[in-house]
């Protein structure tokens, strides 16, 4: 399972899920919700969540994508991955901010899902923000 915004697709972001994929069977994408990304970025994305969705879904590297929880649901941010039970649960080298609170939200839970940190490809170049900077 992977998680991401995926605003503004790029090769970095294809290079993520391909790590990820490589590390077992299917690949499951969470697709974070426009609150979601509201929240934790403050600002919205370019792409609503069902283009960002659907952009991500037609990527052959995906199994399946789904779209996030709803950050003020019961089962919370993380809910996704108890319905899913994935794993493997692969992270990008710049997802930093909810990194520990997932580690302890699993033990929490009792899933035993491995956390991965995957590799970035030239971050410098291959990053949403710097893109969208340059516009």
């Amino acid at each position: 399972m992977a998680f991401g915004t995926f605003d503004v697709l790029h090769p970095g972001h294809i290079s993520y899920l391909e790590q990820a994929k490589k590390m077992g069977n299917s690949l499951i994408v969470v697709v974070a919700r426009d609150s979601s990304v509201a929240m934790i970025k403050g600002r919205l994305p370019v792409f609503g969540e069902k283009d960002r969705l659907r952009m991500v879904s037609s990527l052959k590297v995906v199994d399946r994508a789904v779209l996030g929880a709803k950050v003020k649901t019961e089962n919370g941010r993380f809910g996704i991955i108890r319905r899913f039970r994935p794993s493997i649960i692969a992270l990008g080298y710049d997802q930093q901010k909810n990194a520990e609170a997932l580690e302890r939200w699993l033990k929490e839970k009792g899933i035993g899902a491995k956390v991965v940190r995957m590799k970035a490809m030239r971050p410098y170049t291959y990053r949403s923000s710097l893109i969208k900077n340059r516009f």
